[in-house]
C-alpha cells in the first residue's frame, strides 16, 4: 500500500510543477497451476501470461520418463485423481472455437492443442510456447469460465494428427499430470 501512496503524492507534487505524472503500471493478467501427479505430489508448474491480447505458457515438470509427452489444456478446472480414469474430471481438450485435434490438423485445431512437452533425461521437461484462440481476459477462448480449466501432461507424445481413438485425441495415452489454473 505504500508504494502505492508514494507514487501517488509524487504524481500529485511533479503536476503541481507541471511535470507529466507518474503512471502505476498495472499486472499483467497471468495464471497459474500447480502440476501433480497421480499420487498428488507436485511435480512442476504452469504459469500464463497475457500482455497485448497474446497468451503465453511457461511450463516446467520433473518427474517425467523422458521423451516427448502430450500436453494440453482441458476444459474443466477441476483434477480428480482418485477415480478410474485419473484426471477425466478435466474434460476434453478446450474446443471454444469448435475446431478439430491436431496441430497438424489442416482444418485448424483446439485451442487446447500444445506442442509435445520434451522430457529429458532426469525426468525434467521445459516448455514455452505462445498460445493460440485463448484468453485470460472476458470473451470467446476465456479460459476463466464458469467451470476453468485445466492443464493435463499424458504419457505418451502427440501425434498431432488423430482426432479420436482408444488413447483420446493424439494417441497421447493415460493423464498421468494435471493442475487446475487459477489467477494469479
Amino acid at each position: 500500500m505504500i508504494p502505492i501512496l508514494h507514487a501517488i503524492v509524487w504524481s500529485l507534487v511533479l503536476f503541481a510543477y507541471g511535470c507529466a505524472p507518474v503512471t502505476i503500471p498495472t499486472p499483467e493478467p497471468a495464471a497459474v497451476a500447480v502440476l501433480r501427479n497421480t499420487a498428488g505430489e507436485v511435480v512442476g508448474e504452469a504459469v500464463l501470461t497475457e500482455t497485448a491480447g497474446a497468451v503465453r505458457m511457461k511450463v516446467n515438470a520433473r518427474g517425467l520418463t523422458p521423451g516427448a509427452h502430450g500436453i494440453h489444456l482441458h476444459a474443466v478446472g477441476a483434477c480428480d485423481a482418485a477415480t478410474a480414469t485419473p484426471f477425466s474430471s478435466a474434460g476434453g481438450h478446450f474446443n471454444p472455437h469448435g475446431r478439430e485435434h491436431g496441430r497438424s490438423n489442416p482444418a485448424g485445431f483446439h485451442a487446447g492443442d500444445l506442442p509435445n512437452l520434451p522430457v529429458a533425461e532426469g525426468g525434467r521437461g521445459t516448455l514455452d510456447t505462445p498460445l493460440e484462440g485463448v484468453t485470460l481476459a472476458e470473451g470467446a477462448g476465456a479460459l476463466f469460465d464458469a467451470d476453468g480449466a485445466a492443464v493435463v501432461i499424458h504419457a505418451n507424445a502427440d501425434d498431432e494428427r488423430t482426432n479420436a481413438g482408444p488413447q483420446g485425441p493424439g494417441n497421447s495415452g493415460a493423464r498421468l499430470v494435471c493442475g487446475v489454473l487459477e489467477r494469479r
